[in-house]
């Protein structure tokens, strides 16, 4: 995310920023999945976004020497986090819907339900 496709790093760097980027996805999809497994609402998923965006920051920082806060790289590594967190947050509940509720919803597609006919 933060200079992934613009710096001029070795290949080493390249590998570790490539395992930063898919490690915060990997943590977006399970937090969004977390929250809807403990039944909370949507804007839990929203506040983990910039949370995780923040140590996403911290760590590009921390292992690449780059700037401490970027604003403009934040946004978009907050909308990028927000993507699979909501994905995770979305079949995980579509789960919980159509397992708990059988008798009422039906799956639709792997992030919808439908109240059954």
């Amino acid at each position: 995310m933060q200079g992934l496709l613009f710096d001029s790093d070795t290949g080493g760097r390249m590998v570790i920023r490539a395992v930063i980027v898919i490690l915060g996805f990997w943590t977006a999809w399970r937090a969004g999945r977390a929250v809807a497994s403990s039944w909370e609402n949507y804007p839990i998923v929203v506040v983990y976004s910039f949370l995780i965006g923040l140590g996403l920051q911290f760590l590009h920082h921390a292992l690449f020497n780059g700037p401490v806060f970027d604003l403009t790289i934040y946004i978009i590594d907050v909308v990028l986090l927000l993507v699979f967190a909501t994905a995770g947050y979305r079949y995980r509940r579509t789960d919980q819907m159509v397992n708990n509720y059988y008798w009422l919803y039906e799956k639709t597609s792997a992030f919808s339900w439908k109240k059954k006919n």
